[in-house]
């Protein structure tokens, strides 16, 4: 059985720049990063792989230089590690994401069952929280989101549970197999690649996939296969801030200044 983790090259939003004139992000010069999330989504592939012997395939679609990405995704442990990348794939949407994603798996599932799919609960350059769930319903899997920790699977009944994290409690859920998972970050810790197995994936090959091995319509993928699309990027303006009072000398009047200025703006607002 296969476990796939989709996992997304993203620029490191510490250091992200965006041009005035384009509004386009600046890319020379700024480090990229595997998308948080997705690193606890290989990870979690990987120890399905020590505990039950699955294979773990890392799966991204990107640019060719994403290819360094999935050469560490193998330094880890991973079985395989393949790479959508087309010209056709670039400028996609989330919809057109899951388009080519899921046709990739469906691809791998044609040699051997795909039993887990694994995605981040969402990536930090776009934070739609979109890509799994778009996966999940074009292969009709199961859909487990937000999960922070797998509590069984039952190869017999081909079911999995899950723990699933929501806002002030938790929930216990079982699902039938084929599944699809988004993780957060409580799921788990990533591993460190050894020093063995870095020199090993050195001379592993990363699969690439273009759309000649996809075969779809090019219209339903990258720009011409996105319904939506990004007009304007841009950092919000920091405006002025105002000292309100004094608050090391007197900070009983400065909280008194402040709750009529709140009181004032509540007023006028009204």
């Amino acid at each position: 059985m296969i476990v796939v983790a989709c996992i997304k090259q993203v620029p490191d939003t510490t250091q992200v720049q965006i041009d005035p004139v384009t509004n386009t992000l600046v890319r020379d010069g700024i480090p990229f990063i595997i998308n948080p999330y997705d690193s606890h989504a290989l990870e979690e592939s990987l120890r399905l792989k020590d505990s039950h012997g699955f294979k773990a395939v890392a799966l991204s679609m990107g640019p060719p230089n994403a290819e360094a990405m999935l050469r560490k995704a193998l330094a880890l442990g991973a079985d395989r590690s393949v790479l959508l990348s087309d010209r056709v794939f670039g400028g996609a949407d989330t919809l057109s994401t899951s388009n080519v994603l899921s046709a990739a798996i469906a691809k791998l599932r044609e040699d051997e069952e795909v039993g887990i799919v694994f995605c981040g609960k969402q990536t930090i350059d776009g934070d739609t929280a979109q890509v799994g769930p778009g996966i999940a319903v074009r292969l009709g899997f199961s859909q487990l989101t937000l999960v922070d920790r797998i509590e069984k699977i039952d190869l017999v009944e081909r079911t999995i549970t899950v723990r699933r994290k929501l806002e002030g409690r938790y929930e216990i859920v079982e699902a039938r197999l084929p599944a699809m998972i988004t993780v957060v970050r409580e799921l788990n810790r990533p591993r460190y690649p050894t020093v063995p197995m870095r020199l090993a994936s050195a001379k592993a090959e990363v699969e690439v996939w273009s759309n000649e091995q996809l075969r779809l319509d090019v219209n339903s993928v990258g720009l011409k296969g996105s319904p939506t699309w990004v007009s304007r990027i841009f950092s919000p303006e920091r405006k002025e801030g105002e000292i309100v009072g004094d608050g090391m000398n007197d900070p009983a009047g400065a909280a008194r200044l402040l709750l009529e200025r709140l009181i004032e703006g509540d007023m006028l607002a009204v």
